[in-house]
């Protein structure tokens, strides 16, 4: 029994508008061990994905699609799928299989694609594989990374800068880019930056994850395979550098190549050709290449897991992107702009975070980065109420972690947590408890912002971004009093002391 043939677990829906295609594809994917559903036609394919997603744990895990169908094609619902659900993996099946076809279906977010008649090991080798990346998927989200990263370039921070001025610098070159950075931070959104502002942007961009493909299947994805290469081949397919011909391929987590595999890739960017697997006829491509990895390659060089050659040729034009953390000013307007695509999709009416929402945000140091602020901002709208987001609308479980990571947080959920303890052992509405933390919050920030700036009322509320009246305000309303004014005070009781004791 090969690999593909084991046992295995995973949900899958068919859509073929074909009832004995469907029945014959079931019953094949059926005795590998995966939980099968059918759909006849795109509109019942996105029904079930609806129902299947409201229930929660018993998402699919695999589309497998027909291109030809009446009513709704199989692009149009790949393109539907792709925008609602970014994870999931299509597999396209098409009995009219043509290298630009094949492109046009990646192009769109197809995973994979299979011409017809296909051979019983190769739909269970390509099933297995796309498997796999929606495993990597959701451990990346159990990290607290969210696939589905759609912001474009945000930011107006220094370092935010660095990276926009770069990428109009080298964007419409055919130097390669190798980007480093933390995972979440956006490498994806960047190589898709660089195509766009190239002159290939009307050609293929074509990206794989070279960690999320098992070893023994990478090489016949990224070159391709020849007829009888292998068992189950049982007609020749093009690969993702074939497929990316005047276009740009994107190889993402690069770091996790295996090492036998890098000596190939190599001769790729130093020849501009290459053989299919299998196969003897050399292959020329015209592509621009951009790699991405959150791995310290230095040090894969030293420990013999990277090689130094291939490095050199990856890191013509290095760029470096810079974790959330480190650029806190760049929130704001992240938040502002998550808020308003998740209103969009959960018919929502949030205008703003409150003050206290934001300042609790950029104390945080976000090890999972932009997606993991996004999967955040998601989770906190689903339960908002008001139309100002308020420290007691974000998800429990992300404040306790929060709490645990930063001592100023800890205070703050402290705070919050007494405040909504006291509001219901006095059985307070909703919107009493809520209004009190956000006043115990408050106070908590403006009180730090005077510590830091040592009583400046003026700094202070430049630190805080409201006006130095407001602040004022605030102050007079909670009882902490402006610096200036004990000072005055101080001084005019050390005046009348100084009277009294000329008078003794």
């Amino acid at each position: 029994m090969s690999a593909a043939e084991k046992k295995q677990t995973g949900r899958i829906l068919i859509v073929d508008d074909e009832a004995s295609l469907r029945k014959v594809l079931k019953a094949t994917l059926k005795r590998a061990g995966y939980n099968i559903e059918t759909a006849k036609s795109g509109p019942d394919a996105l029904a079930q994905l609806a129902a299947a997603e409201a229930q929660g744990n018993n998402a699919f895990d695999v589309l497998v699609c027909d291109i030809r169908m009446p009513e709704m094609n199989g692009m149009t619902l790949l393109e539907q799928v792709v925008l609602t659900y970014a994870d999931l993996p299509v597999i396209m099946l098409t009995a009219h299989g043509t290298v630009d076809l094949a492109v046009q279906a990646l192009k769109k977010g197809a995973f994979d694609f299979l011409s017809k008649p296909y051979e019983r090991e190769e739909i269970l080798t390509v099933v297995q594989k796309a498997l796999g990346q929606r495993q990597h998927a959701r451990s990346r989200v159990r990290a607290g990374n969210i696939d589905g990263f759609v912001t474009s370039l945000i930011g107006q921070s220094s370092a935010m800068d660095q990276i926009h001025q770069m990428i109009e610098k080298v964007a419409d070159t055919p130097s390669t880019v190798l980007i480093t950075g933390e995972s979440g931070t956006g490498k994806e959104v960047v190589a898709k930056a660089l195509h766009e502002g190239s002159s290939r942007k009307n050609k293929p961009f074509i990206s794989i994850n070279c960690g999320a493909i098992p070893e023994n299947l990478l090489e016949s994805e990224l070159f391709g395979y020849d007829k009888g290469a292998f068992t189950g081949a049982v007609g020749a397919k093009p690969g993702r550098f074939e497929l990316a011909h005047e276009g740009t391929l994107f190889l993402d987590e690069i770091g996790d190549m295996p090492i036998e595999l890098q000596v190939k890739l190599l001769r790729v960017l130093q020849n501009a050709s290459f053989e299919r697997v299998g196969g003897i006829k050399t292959i020329d491509v015209n592509v621009r290449l951009i790699a991405s990895t959150n791995k310290d390659l230095s040090q894969a060089i030293e420990e013999g897991a990277f090689r130094e050659d291939l490095f050199y040729r990856l890191n013509v034009v290095p760029m470096h992107l810079p974790p959330l953390r480190d650029r806190p000013e760049d929130i704001d307007e992240l938040v502002s702009h998550f808020i308003s695509i998740y209103n969009e999709r959960l018919q929502k009416t949030v205008q703003k975070a409150s003050l206290a929402v934001l300042e609790m945000l950029k104390v945080y140091p976000w090890p999972g980065n932009i997606r993991e602020l996004e999967n955040a901002i998601e989770r906190t709208l689903l339960f908002a109420e008001g139309a100002v987001l308020q420290p007691g609308d974000l998800p429990p479980d992300f404040v306790a972690k929060m709490s645990k990571e930063d001592e100023n947080a800890h205070q703050m959920v402290t705070q919050v947590q007494a405040a909504v303890q006291e509001g219901l052992e006095k059985d307070a509405s909703m919107k009493d408890i809520v209004r009190q933390a956000t006043v115990e919050i408050e106070k908590d920030l403006i009180a730090r912002a005077l510590e830091e700036t040592t009583g400046n009322v003026t700094q202070a509320a430049k630190r805080l971004k409201i006006s130095r009246k407001s602040l004022q305000l605030k102050m007079k309303e909670m009882g902490l009093r402006d610096k200036g004014e004990v000072d005055a005070n101080l001084t005019s009781e050390t005046k009348k002391g100084q009277n009294e004791a000329e008078t003794d």
